[in-house]
């Protein structure tokens, strides 16, 4: 199933040009700007047949909900968000070994924008998130993946407890990231069908997350500071799970 999203401004347009150009459907532009890059996109869009329209300061406000959009807005149809049912499906039928990123009530679109961008790059099969006190596809997530949000999966499930528990029926390892861990992601086996769970911004996982988990991993830290970015523990994790598959 899919929806009308927009997205904005020359990062986010130019991703969608290089990874959906067939998906595009109509562009707002800056008809008082005279700037080379938007120059640039416009012909790119008419070239592939995107409806490009002329438009004001106040209008592309409206359209990007008040975001910077850097005088352009894109209108796309996209995939939506999926369900616990597709991720069944997704599991229970895919040749390849389980490796899917949990994301515990995750709230930053940025944090979520740059997960979806990692675990596509790292070769994830999909991305879960919590239904409730968690950030969607939204224009932001959609600008800061780069892309990867047309490709990468994002599951959104009610229940994640109870999605845990069913993984771990389908012999999927449980891997929760957590600063008190005894042991560090050097110490754990990656090559197993798994998913990596990481909990919230500042909260870390919750107990019943924590509890369904099979093993608990830390990253190990030197310096002063006491954790990483959330999207940069999770690149460091995911692409652990790389480093002992592939090489």
């Amino acid at each position: 199933m899919k929806t009308v999203r927009r997205v904005y401004g020359f990062h986010a347009v130019r991703a969608a040009l290089e990874h959906t150009p067939e998906k595009l459907i109509t562009a707002w532009i800056d008809g008082h700007r005279k700037d080379h890059r938007l120059i640039e996109l416009s012909d790119r869009l008419a070239a592939l047949g995107v409806v490009v329209e002329r438009s004001d300061r106040k209008q592309l406000d409206r359209l990007a909900e008040g975001n910077n959009h850097q005088g352009i807005v894109l209108q796309l149809d996209l995939p939506q968000e999926r369900g616990e049912t597709a991720l069944k499906a997704a599991v229970e039928h895919s040749p390849e070994t389980a490796f899917f990123l949990i994301l515990d009530h995750v709230q930053d679109p940025h944090n979520l924008g740059a997960c979806l961008r990692t675990a596509d790059a790292a070769g994830a099969q999909g991305v879960i998130v919590t239904k409730d006190q968690a950030v969607g596809l939204t224009p932001t997530v959609y600008k800061v993946a780069s892309g990867a949000a047309e490709s990468m999966p994002l599951y959104r499930v009610t229940n994640l407890a109870r999605v845990l528990k069913w993984l771990k029926q389908q012999n999927v390892w449980l891997i929760g990231a957590a600063g008190d861990a005894s042991k560090t992601l050097f110490q754990v086996n990656f090559t197993l069908p798994l998913a990596i769970i990481i909990g919230a911004e500042g909260k870390g996982l919750r107990r019943l997350t924590r509890d369904e988990c099979d093993f608990l991993v830390r990253i190990p830290m030197s310096g002063r500071a006491e954790s990483l970015n959330l999207s940069v523990a999770t690149g460091i994790l995911l692409y652990e799970v790389v480093r002992q598959c592939r090489y």
